[in-house]
């Protein structure tokens, strides 16, 4: 896929899907928050200037608990009464697949998740809940994406890509528009990516309504997806990924999500597991947020110092998931951040 003749996501699909999603998405709130320590060190060319504010988009309340319930309900609210009836199938280690279910109880429709067999039981027992029948398969993305192929062809189920669809990057996206609604003034947006849905509407929503604002992937180390494929200039499959961001461990960008990423992102940065951890646990002490390490990623980036943040009035960091199970979160806080 050419990434520069691909029809990218429009305001006109983010702002549709904003109205679409309000029968089940929140609108999370901007929460200020005071830099951290390990961040107030910055570039010699910056300290003379005051530090920019810093603010946490905390998609971790949304009532399952992640970001990914505005592009699962987008399109699943757009199948047709027939395919509801017939009911829905994704592939996902855990947030989306939550993000599924609960669409499909919302509107009726049985569900399918298919979870690594590494799946964190908090997103298992969350999918379960609401009323998903979860199957297991593999270890990868692909060994998932396979086995739900498989059992859609022969159930007649529809399948709810995780991340590279248009209605997915359509229903994310409007996590953007809500970020230039209660922070006008922001300059820089540091987002989590795993298969680069996520990134790929914020980007979307913010580069064609304020283009000036500087958008940062921050990738685990052991899952540069993204980073590689920008680098090779096209999706590029890893021979393994690893990381204690469960969420962030797809193995190949999605064609559609790495189209917008070389469209719209202006730089990519990958932060090692300790400081995820660390920024997990600074969430919990300092803005009070139960987060897992997926959604601290881009927090991480920002106590590391890492991207362009010169000159910058506000800064975004998206807190984009909270399901952590409660043995590995105790020993997040733990650290010494």
């Amino acid at each position: 896929m050419d990434p520069t003749t691909t029809q990218l996501v429009g305001l006109d699909d983010i702002r549709a899907a904003r109205e679409r999603i309000r029968a089940a998405a929140r609108v999370t709130p901007l929460l200020e928050v005071p830099w951290p320590a390990a961040a107030r060190e910055r570039p010699a060319g910056d300290r003379d200037r005051p530090h920019p504010r810093l603010h946490l988009k905390a998609e971790s309340l949304q009532p399952m608990g992640a970001f990914k319930i505005r592009g699962a309900f987008n399109m699943v609210a757009q199948l047709s009464p027939a395919e509801l009836s017939r009911g829905v199938i994704t592939y996902s280690s855990g947030n989306h697949g939550q993000a599924v279910a609960m669409a499909a109880q919302i509107l009726g429709a049985p569900a399918v998740i298919v979870m690594p067999t590494t799946a964190p039981a908090v997103k298992v027992e969350g999918a379960k809940s609401f009323g998903a029948e979860v199957q297991f398969a593999g270890t990868t993305s692909t060994d998932r994406q396979r086995h739900a192929e498989e059992e859609a062809a022969r159930r007649g189920l529809t399948i709810i890509p995780p991340f590279d669809h248009p209605h997915i990057i359509a229903g994310q996206g409007t996590v953007g528009l809500e970020i230039l609604d209660q922070c006008p003034e922001v300059d820089v947006i540091y987002v989590p990516v795993g298969g680069g849905g996520q990134l790929a509407g914020i980007a979307a929503a913010v580069k064609q309504s304020k283009p000036s604002v500087r958008i940062i992937g921050v990738e685990p180390e052991g899952a540069p997806t993204m980073k590689t494929a920008i680098a090779a200039g096209e999706p590029v499959s890893l021979p393994k990924t690893g990381s204690i961001a469960d969420g962030l461990l797809t193995i190949r960008a999605g064609d559609l999500t790495f189209a917008h990423a070389h469209a719209f992102v202006n730089e990519f940065v990958t932060v090692p597991d300790d400081a995820i951890a660390g920024a997990v646990a600074w969430l919990f002490r300092h803005a009070r947020l139960v987060v897992e390490p997926s959604g601290a990623a881009a927090t991480s980036a920002v106590m590391l110092r890492l991207g362009d943040t010169v000159g910058a009035r506000a800064v975004v960091a998206m807190v984009s998931g909270g399901n952590v199970a409660p043995e590995a979160f105790v020993t997040y806080l733990g650290g010494s951040w």
